[in-house]
């Protein structure tokens, strides 16, 4: 390590609570900016991809990231009206060493956050930070009140997919979701490690994610984004009546919604930051990229690019860390969204020719060697060199 420096992290959600605690382990003085009163994630179920839970052993936190999450072996998808699979894909052996590891976003910021408050940097809430200056070869952070931190050696904004830092521009995905929180039934015949989905053409998807071994599952709905708050003010038993037609599988698991308020509002957007850095700052996560969940990365690119930055701070001069990072994330980075806002329309789409292509032409030579292992390691998040 070149030397202990001053850090500020605007953002205590994934990215940079990941951050935080591999610099802290480092040495460096890091202080760690969060809006809320006490830091909270917001959402429900996601996947943590190999690729990923190898960054979460870098930083102490896999094994209690594995003790409160679930391992998921396979990706399903079928057509509602045929009963048709039209998406497989496994992640190795069952019961096999790679898995994606299936945990509520409240348990692993449970793990992140345990980690950093033992690590022994300052974490500063109720401070949302909106502006940054450059003073010198030094960086100074100002929150909603005009307040002023610092001087900081580096910044690092990891604020998400809202940042006041980020130059980030990107573009509403048409199809959002709702995703809530339920008991896995006694009476299913689905896979307890096995991510289950249901299509009506693209534009229905609805899904089952196994989160953990005490029963507590992810289950989501697809909704047009302009659709998305006139749904809660709908016919909730119209609706779990819709959705058990399209899936009867699905109704143990929707008939535990008893209100609206159970589901929470997932709205997605695409875009990148051509430069992911500055003089004396660094992007991360949602403040660099931003895409759909179809491959499944969100937290697993946040996750990479906080061992990345670490590495690059580690490894030379603190000034010239945030071009390193970037120059490391580059081609995983621009490789996965480019393939991110391709695909995502087989899936959540209003045209009819997509879902065509993806049951008829995509599924079946996706099961054929090579292009079988070459779906695993895209899944898996590894296709192209993570800079990791």
């Amino acid at each position: 390590m070149m030397g202990a420096s001053s850090i500020g992290i605007a953002g205590c959600g994934i990215g940079g609570l990941a951050v935080a605690c591999a610099l802290a382990k480092q040495g460096h003085s890091i202080t760690l900016f969060d809006k809320f009163d006490t830091p909270r994630p917001v959402g429900s179920g996601l996947v943590i991809q190999p690729v990923g839970q190898t960054c979460l052993g870098r930083i102490g936190v896999l094994k209690a990231a594995l003790e409160r999450g679930r391992a998921i072996y396979q990706l399903r998808g079928h057509e509602s009206r045929t009963g048709r699979t039209v998406l497989r894909a496994n992640y190795g052996a069952w019961g096999g060493a790679a898995f994606g590891l299936a945990i509520h976003r409240a348990d692993l910021f449970e793990c992140l956050y345990d980690k950093a408050t033992r690590s022994g940097l300052t974490i500063v809430p109720s401070t949302e930070i909106t502006a940054t200056v450059l003073e010198k070869d030094k960086r100074i952070l100002c929150d909603q009140h005009g307040q002023s931190y610092g001087p900081f050696d580096l910044v690092i904004d990891a604020s998400g997919a809202k940042s006041a830092l980020s130059p980030i521009r990107t573009q509403a995905l048409p199809y959002g979701a709702l995703w809530g929180t339920v008991e896995w039934p006694g009476d299913t015949l689905l896979r307890p490690d096995c991510l289950t989905q249901c299509y009506r053409g693209a534009h229905h998807m609805l899904g089952v994610l196994p989160l953990h071994d005490d029963g507590r599952t992810a289950i989501f709905w697809s909704e047009p984004t302009d659709q998305l708050e006139a749904w809660f003010s709908g016919d909730l038993d119209a609706w779990k009546t819709a959705a058990t037609k399209l899936w009867p599988d699905f109704a143990p698991f929707i008939m535990q919604i008893e209100a609206h308020e159970a589901m929470t509002v997932a709205r997605y957007r695409h875009g990148t930051l051509a430069q992911p850095w500055g003089e004396r700052i660094a992007y991360i996560g949602d403040a660099a990229h931003q895409a759909s969940p179809q491959l499944g990365q969100g937290a697993n690119m946040a996750l990479l690019d906080a061992a990345a930055l670490a590495d690059a701070i580690r490894n030379g001069p603190i000034a010239l860390a945030p071009q390193a990072y970037a120059r490391k994330r580059r081609l995983h980075m621009q490789f996965y969204q480019a393939v991110s806002r391709v695909f995502t329309p087989f899936y959540q789409s209003a045209n009819p020719t997509f879902p065509w292509v993806r049951n008829n032409l995509m599924h079946p030579v996706s099961q054929i060697w090579p292009a079988n292992r070459m779906l695993t390691t895209l899944i898996s998040g590894d296709l192209v060199p993570t800079g990791v």
